[in-house]
């Protein structure tokens, strides 16, 4: 074997033909499993520490899982440990190789060096990080090794129990509570360490557990309110993942199927889901009604239940209650999230319900939108008689969020917006934008209820009329607002808002749309006068630097405002047709890479789509954009 060796291995190890050398590091491993006695010492292991940084990924892939058979074996462990000292540093840098094959089976061998104890809690702290790293299964290794070292620690011992053998799912969850204190900033990235460790903790499927513990019921050790706002974004997300939802984006944004079986599977686990909330839903609501960060992923929950078995169980009751209470949050709060889930939870009730539970949820959606209309009324006469807006402003953000689900029946609301923005021009900007955006939604609900083939001369003259109010309004600000930033105003977010609106408008109301239907009344081509005065103000939020963007600018709609808003607003009108290229379209190519790399995607991806149109002159639009 030594003549095998040194005659052949030392001479092809290092072979031009990356296969070879391969082969020559896959056969030393072998060699060392089989034969201890002759190949375990630090003269032969070396050459499995030097291929570690070999240029060719199979090389180095080879060498870990090479190394991986020998620490495999715990008798080798004593014999390995001059090897470890000198190359442990190099096997934790391959978690984060560049190729993803070789990463993956260097977080398992880091596993296995960890059971040994031959690393300190210290060295692993880089690895942490790639809990947040975009490919998924490095994701999914880093949560197999955090599951087993932090929190079910296995690795501390030899022998490797599963979640639950030893330890309760208290404790577990504790542990991971601790984890996710590093990310309690940041939602999203909390998601991430979720959706990495789910698959090895069953804790976190331990429904009866998560609620007693967020109850106060049988708590290990009191939890801080911060450790109560993850458990309850980990009670969401772990119930997301267990009906089969993804709670982290996919790069390929493929829809997910699935077998027979695998429904079965997943209709299971909201059957366990459902049984384990149904009677305990309207404690937790109540006890955390008042706190904003932990009420939405609560109210969240109610799309992932088995509705039906409320009436098959006869928690009709703990049913309605749960509804109340979901109402009484969306009037208690004012934030986007907790209204969107308010929202979305009733609607949900109203489509997959059955008999007497459906008709409490229509009658409470109904009681809902009637005191809503009835709060907003009111807060325009009283901001009208002098008093504060901020009754008006949170009412109108909740009439946005209803109204993006379903039209609002009233008597005479959007003729009361209409007044109040036309008379008391001092109003905050941020009750502007949301009179104007409340304004606009009016307009396209009573779009869509117009019967296309036999409209009633009512309908068409009431959204006629409407229209040209709307115009109106947006037209005075596309003035008034250019003039205010020139004089240095801070007018970020109403100018964003006005700038959507306007080219929604436009786009919805385009006159070759309705020109030869019974509604070509409602079409609408705008003057380039109007067209000029938009882009001037998008332009003006186009040229707003990140540094000295609006310090007010609610951060909860800045996706609905900021410049990559407003590009979009834009580009739509030329894939659209509805104002004439001549004009928009070299303005908005004369941006290309002016405003970061968001905004240049956007003018990219619009030039792609004018390219596929024969219609567009693609060359004389880079002539007037230069000439611009």
């Amino acid at each position: 074997m030594r003549k095998i060796f040194s005659g052949l291995f030392m001479h092809r190890y290092r072979d031009v033909d990356p296969e070879i050398r391969m082969l020559c590091i896959k056969s030393l491993g072998i060699w060392v499993v089989s034969y201890p006695s002759l190949f375990l010492q630090d003269i032969y292991l070396k050459y499995l520490g030097w291929t570690l940084n070999d240029k060719n990924a199979g090389v180095r892939r080879t060498s870990i899982l090479a190394l991986q058979s020998l620490y495999d074996v715990d008798d080798n462990i004593p014999s390995l440990g001059l090897f470890t000292e000198r190359f442990y540093s190099r096997m934790i840098q391959l978690a984060d190789d560049i190729d993803i094959s070789v990463a993956v089976p260097a977080i398992g061998l880091i596993k296995q060096l960890l059971r040994h104890q031959l690393l300190s809690d210290d060295d692993l702290g880089p690895l942490y990080d790639l809990l947040i790293d975009e490919p998924p299964m490095i994701r999914r290794a880093i949560g197999e090794l955090v599951y087993d070292h932090l929190i079910a620690q296995n690795c501390k011992t030899p022998s490797v129990a599963r979640d639950g053998d030893n330890e309760s799912s208290e404790i577990h969850i504790s542990r991971m509570l601790h984890i996710l204190r590093e990310f309690s900033d940041d939602p999203v990235l909390s998601s991430y360490v979720i959706d990495d460790i789910w698959d090895d903790m069953k804790a976190m499927k331990d429904w009866k557990c998560v609620i007693s513990m967020l109850l106060d019921e049988t708590p290990i050790a009191e939890l801080t309110d911060m450790d109560g706002t993850n458990l309850v974004r980990m009670l969401r997300a772990s119930a997301k993942k267990a009906v089969g939802e993804r709670i982290v984006l996919a790069t390929d944004n493929r829809k997910m199927y699935y077998n027979k079986s695998q429904k079965e599977i997943l209709e299971n686990s909201k059957s366990d889901i459902t049984n384990a909330l149904m009677k305990r839903y309207p404690q937790l609501l109540r006890k955390y009604l008042p706190d904003k960060a932990k009420i939405s992923p609560l109210i969240d929950m109610m799309m992932l239940l088995k509705l039906e078995m409320y009436s098959l169980k006869r928690q009709e009751q703990n049913f309605k209650a749960a509804i109340d209470l979901i109402v009484d949050a969306f009037f208690k709060h004012g934030d986007k999230d907790t209204l969107r889930s308010c929202i979305k939870a009733i609607a949900f009730c109203c489509t997959k319900c059955q008999a007497d539970l459906l008709d409490y949820a229509e009658n409470k959606l109904k009681t809902l939108e009637d005191e809503l209309v009835l709060k907003v009324k009111t807060a325009i006469k009283e901001v009208e008689a002098g008093d504060d807006e901020y009754s008006l402003l949170v009412n109108l953000k909740r009439l946005h969020e209803l109204q993006l689900s379903k039209p609002v029946k009233n008597d005479g609301l959007f003729e009361d917006m209409y007044r109040i923005l036309s008379h008391l021009k001092e109003m905050d900007n941020e009750v502007k934008s949301f009179l104007l955006i409340n304004m606009f939604l009016e307009v396209a609900w009573c779009l869509h209820a117009i019967d296309v083939e036999n409209p009633s001369e009512t309908s068409i003259e009431g959204l006629s009329s409407k229209q040209r109010s709307l115009f109106e309004q947006l037209y005075y600000f596309l003035v008034v607002l250019s003039n205010y930033q020139k004089e240095g105003r801070s007018t970020t977010v109403l100018s964003s808002r006005v700038c959507t609106i306007t080219a929604e408008m436009w786009c919805l109301f385009k006159k070759s749309k309705y020109s030869s239907t019974k509604l070509k009344n409602l079409g609408y081509l705008p003057q380039l006068e109007y067209v000029q005065k938009f882009w001037k103000l998008c332009e003006q939020q186009l040229n707003i630097s990140d540094d000295t963007e609006d310090e007010d600018a609610n951060e909860e709609y800045i996706e609905d405002t900021n410049r990559d808003a407003v590009m979009i607003a834009a580009a739509k009108l030329l894939l659209a047709d509805t104002v004439s290229k001549d004009y928009l379209g070299p303005e908005i190519v004369s941006h290309y890479v002016s405003h970061g790399a968001s905004t240049t995607e956007i003018i990219k991806h619009l030039i792609t789509a004018l390219k596929k149109n024969a219609n567009s002159d693609i060359a004389a639009l880079f002539f007037e954009a230069l000439r611009r």
